[in-house]
This record gives structure tokens, sequence and C-alpha cells, in this order.
């Protein structure tokens, strides 16, 4: 049997084998970000299909401009928290560890409740053009620069959201410092073009999110996890590369150990891909692996048709699989019982995302999945 059902621990946690659910964007909450009965079944599905670990869709963390899509789940009220510890009691049955992501959109912004302005470090706009599958908008709008008010704001979204995290019941966080979000911006020079003492070289534009896990640490006390995902690239610019190459990760990858962050996840367009400037022939989990003893979550096409290659290249890390997890909510199962693996069909995403179309799809495709 390959490695990746091998037993895992993180932070105290038993996991029973090292596959993980990613995280999704399914912009399936009600319009005042509050989740629905429907989410339940969606997360529950994966609980029992064997994964050892589920990461939630991003969630927005404060009342003000964090949300970025319409119908995203936010954790900022009672209501919110409420509908979540129900749905953390459904995934909890099932022996499966529950971890919700935090994301504060900053200029990657397609829809807001509370405010009409995007906030990020500068008053850059994205590239590309906004997601369709998220939800139609009229292109990017105008961005607000951050000024000493709003990293108030941020930071305290953050750990507020880290409180009702823990009254949820997850296990931990994830804060979201990949793909475009505003953690992320930070650390890039493209979004990044502030003249203070939160923009220059990466020591300076890693400081905000040092603070952000700081204060998420805290927060948190010594059994609640605290994880952060990583990328240079986002979702609307796969090309992106940290100037300082492969020096910035290995840079912000000892800020993070030095910040106590309880593990790493790493995500780029392929797990194995080298893509940093200057040449270098390592990937992004492999600097987390070389140069930190913080436990790693890699994703980035891992499949049926490579899972037992990633795990025995990233020995002592989870394996985190999005598209093939919509396919086969129950991989773990069908692999070690030897059943067929199913191919994604985008057409359960259209025209969005959301699980009502999903659901739709499989009632038209007699898909629907019984896992008992």
């Amino acid at each position: 049997m390959s490695s990746a059902f091998d037993d895992f621990e993180l932070k105290g946690h038993k996991l029973e084998n090292r596959f993980v659910v990613a995280p999704m964007t399914r912009t399936s909450a009600d319009k005042k970000g509050k989740p629905t009965e429907l989410m339940g079944e969606y997360y529950e599905r994966f609980a029992k299909g064997g994964w050892s670990m589920i990461i939630s869709e991003g969630v927005y963390t404060d009342r003000q401009a964090s949300q970025g899509y319409e119908n995203q789940p936010g954790i900022t009220d009672a209501p919110q928290t409420d509908a979540w510890k129900e749905i953390v009691e459904r995934v909890h049955k099932h022996d499966c560890k529950f971890i919700m992501q935090l994301m504060h959109a900053g200029a990657q912004f397609q829809h807001n409740e509370y405010t009409d302005t995007p906030i990020a470090p500068s008053e850059v706009k994205p590239k590309g053009e906004p997601l369709d599958l998220y939800g139609k908008t009229d292109g990017w709008p105008e961005v607000k620069a951050m000024d000493e008010t709003d990293f108030d704001a941020v930071m305290n979204g953050f750990v507020g959201a880290v409180n009702r995290a823990k009254e949820a019941g997850f296990d931990g966080v994830e804060l979201h410092a990949a793909n475009g979000y505003l953690l992320n911006e930070f650390l890039s020079d493209y979004f990044n073009q502030r003249p203070d003492q939160w923009g220059g070289d990466m020591a300076k534009r890693m400081h905000f999110l040092e603070l952000v896990v700081k204060a998420a640490k805290s927060a948190a006390g010594d059994d609640f996890i605290v994880g952060v995902r990583l990328s240079q690239i986002t979702v609307t610019d796969s090309d992106y590369q940290w100037p300082e190459g492969e020096d910035a990760m290995i840079k912000v990858v000892k800020a993070m150990e030095k910040a106590g962050v309880d593990y790493i996840h790493t995500t780029d367009t392929d797990v194995m891909r080298k893509p940093f400037k200057g040449g270098s022939n390592k990937s992004l989990g492999d600097i987390v692996q070389e140069f930190s003893d913080i436990p790693l979550i890699v994703n980035g096409g891992i499949s049926e048709k490579n899972y037992e290659h990633v795990a025995g290249h990233y020995p002592n890390a989870l394996l985190a699989m999005a598209k093939t997890s919509l396919a086969n909510p129950d991989f773990p199962i069908r692999i070690k019982s030897s059943e067929p693996i199913r191919q994604l069909d985008f057409a359960m995403l259209q025209p969005t995302a959301t699980l009502e179309n999903e659901w739709k799809w499989r009632d038209e495709n007699d898909a629907h999945i019984e896992l008992d």
C-alpha cells in the first residue's frame, strides 16, 4: 500500500491517512454569508469518503472589505458561527479533521455585501478578468490603498475569525496567503508597491503576514492549528514570480517557522513545478522541506495517476486534492479498494461553481454519490 495511506500527526491530531480535501470556492452560502444545509451535505460527503482532513473554502473574516464573492460564507457573527457548528459536527462524526480557511479578498474582489471599494496594499487591480465561475461582474473595481485604520480592521477581522472558528468547533484555521488574495498581495511586488514599512524587499513585504500569523497563534492557544497557504501565482496570473526567486520563499518559510505556524500549505499549477526565477531546481514544497521542520501540505495537480510519486517525493507531507476530490468524494476509499476513479466533468460547475448547480448536474446525469 502506498505511503499516502500512512498515519500522520499534525499538532497532536492523528490523521488516518495523508489525503486532504483542498479548499475550493463554492459560493453557496445565503445572501448574508450563513452556511446552508447543502454545504453540510457537501462537506460530510468527503468525511464519509475516507479523507483524513478537509480544508474549507475561503471564508470571509469581517463585515468591511474581506468578502470577495457573492454567496461566499463568512465567520463574522453568531448566526454564521452557529451554522458552521452544525457542519463541523457532521464532519467530526466520521473522524475527519476540519480546518477553516480564512480569506480576505483584497483587490481580488468581485462582490461584497458591505462595501463597493476593495482595499489592498496599493491601488493596483488584478491582472486578467474576474472569474465568471464565481459570479459575473463587469471588470475589477477601483482599489483603495490601505491606511492604518484598514490595517487594524483587517487584523481584528482575522483574530475575531480565529476565535469564532474555535467556537464553531473547527480543529484549526488556514490563513489564505496564496492565489492573489490580500495576504498574498502583500508578498507580491506587483500588488505591493508601498514606499513605507509594509513594502520594498521581501523582508518588508512579508511583515504584515508575520504579524497576522503571530496574532492568530496568540488567539488560537495551544491545541488549535494555525496553518498558512502560500503561492506565487494568482487565480488570474499563473505566470507571476517573486523577483527575488528562491531566496524569497526561503525567507518566507523561515519567517513562518519563527512566527510559530503549524503547517505550510503550498499550491501551484503543478505540485512538482520549479517556479522560481534564477534557474532554481526546487519546487515550493521542496523549499519548505529543506529549510524548515514545519509540517507540509502540497497541492497542484495531484490525482490517481501521480499520488504515489508525490507521496514519495514529499514523505512528510499531506496531499491536498481539489478536482479529483470533486469528482470522487470517496477517493481514499476507491483507491484503497481498487475501484475506478471518475474524471471531473466541468459541466457540473457551470454556469457558476455553486453546489446547487453541481447537484442539478448530478440529478440530470444520475450521478449522485451515496456514501454509507
